[in-house]
């Protein structure tokens, strides 16, 4: 797992773990102070608050789960997987980009960085160079001929 995003995930839950336990017992003590609970919007508000926290932990510490099982061995080293980077030819725009193939929380479109699992990054895994790719965008289809490819192991030389 990229050290930078396990520093990022690490933050964030260390941070819903002190909501979850100084802040919310907190407000959800002062609402029950207030007295009647079945119309005190602020003890609901709480607790509903407490409850996402919790689903978001749960999410979050799902995912450190899934990252560090990642064995960069077992990426491919002639095809786009994880890490590559790739000049495509989008023959809808008819121009080249060039994307990196990243995990979801690193990715940032705007930057060419783009999730394995969105639809562009879905398409072009396992591609070589020649390969072309059909992309289904909610703007339609693209095809994308993948131009230049260096891996995750390529950039470690």
């Amino acid at each position: 797992m990229p050290e930078h995003i396990k520093r990022k995930l690490e933050e964030e839950i260390r941070a819903l773990e002190h909501e979850l336990t100084h802040d919310l017992p907190k407000e959800i003590k002062k609402a029950v102070a207030m007295g009647d609970l079945s119309e005190n919007a602020e003890y609901h508000m709480a607790k509903q608050r407490q409850e996402l926290v919790n689903a978001r932990l749960g999410q979050l510490k799902k995912r450190m789960g899934e990252l560090s099982l990642v064995n960069l061995t077992n990426i491919p080293k002639d095809c786009v997987a994880f890490g590559s980077k790739v000049r495509v030819f989008d023959s809808t725009k008819e121009e080249e980009i060039e994307y990196t193939l990243v995990t979801s929380e690193e990715s940032d479109v705007s930057k060419g960085l783009i999730s394995t699992t969105s639809p562009i990054g879905k398409s072009l895994m396992g591609k070589k160079v020649g390969d072309t790719a059909l992309v289904v965008t909610p703007n339609g289809k693209r095809e994308l001929e993948v131009l230049k490819l260096t891996t995750i192991h390529d950039e470690a030389k």
